[in-house]
């Protein structure tokens, strides 16, 4: 039970389970070229599993790579729940489209999921051919929590990885764990991703002693953010990490790095998976399509 009042999923189970019935309102998954299940290695000794999109294309065409992270506050999530959108995504671009199967929270707390993800980036850089991409031309791109990941895995490429990413696309992300932006509050009690959820999935995260203004956490919060690559970020009007996607925009261009920032007026957190019910979920994708057509070229 909600303390709020309700029935709205409050356990880490509960919410897990109540992300993936969502699944169904992307609509139809599309039909993909193909589709593989693979793993790749960890720098823990294990293997990290992803799903790899191949759009239909010739036999020499080596088309960009773009890395999904998937969204559900680090603790909720999979993917299977983002397999619609990466359909779509490889499909319309069209590109090679890598889904990370990151580990989540609390069982596997920061930086577990932003290691992982770092792991498929590095293996990507040189061996994207085995997927049938170019290594050359490797773009990132995430929603809510896979936004943060997406947004600090681009720092990491560039202060660790020494590798060049041509662009990120961040919708409506996860920038700030010191929740201190305006519409934290003026949206706190907006579903399906309120004030109250996001102080959980932040909890479950970082725990208590994590420091959370650091860079690779709250990328908004850092100055040091020339020499990331282009962006394109995506925010909601009645979502409570609307302002944290703007200031970062802004933060970026007074940076000097290339950025475009589309704002969706009436929408509310998680609208992009919402293709099968709602119009402006089609046109924020029609708007991501459009970017990554431009980025790949």
């Amino acid at each position: 039970m909600d303390p709020r009042g309700g029935s709205a999923p409050f356990t880490v189970e509960e919410k897990r389970l109540a992300y993936r019935a969502n699944v169904k309102r992307a609509g139809r998954p599309e039909e993909v070229a193909s589709i593989a299940d693979r793993f790749v290695p960890s720098r823990h000794g294990g293997e990290m599993p992803i799903r790899v999109y191949n759009p239909a294309r010739g036999e020499t065409d080596y088309p960009p790579v773009l890395l999904y992270i998937h969204g559900g506050g680090f603790l909720s999530g999979d993917l299977d729940t983002h397999d619609p959108l990466c359909r779509t995504l490889a499909n319309r671009v069209p590109m090679v489209v890598v889904a990370a199967g990151y580990r989540l929270a609390p069982e596997h707390p920061f930086p577990a999921g932003l290691e992982d993800c770092a792991d498929v980036l590095y293996w990507l850089s040189t061996e994207a051919n085995a997927v049938g991409g170019d290594p050359y031309r490797l773009l990132v791109a995430g929603d809510s929590a896979g936004g943060n990941l997406a947004a600090s895995l681009a720092v990491v490429a560039r202060d660790e990885l020494e590798i060049r990413l041509t662009a990120q696309v961040l919708i409506y992300p996860m920038l700030d764990a010191t929740m201190s932006f305006p519409s934290m509050i003026e949206n706190a009690f907006i579903p399906p991703f309120t004030l109250l959820d996001c102080v959980y999935a932040w909890q479950l995260y970082l725990g208590l002693k994590t420091y959370r203004r650091h860079v690779q956490i709250s990328p908004v919060l850092s100055s040091d953010v020339p020499g990331l690559p282009r962006a394109l970020i995506l925010t909601a009007e009645f979502d409570i990490l609307a302002d944290e996607g703007k200031a970062y925009a802004e933060r970026l261009k007074n940076s000097g790095v290339p950025i475009e920032h589309e704002h969706y007026s009436g929408m509310v957190h998680g609208f992009f998976q919402w293709g099968g019910e709602v119009a402006a979920a089609r046109s924020a994708m029609d708007r991501v399509v459009s970017y990554l057509q431009r980025c790949a070229r």
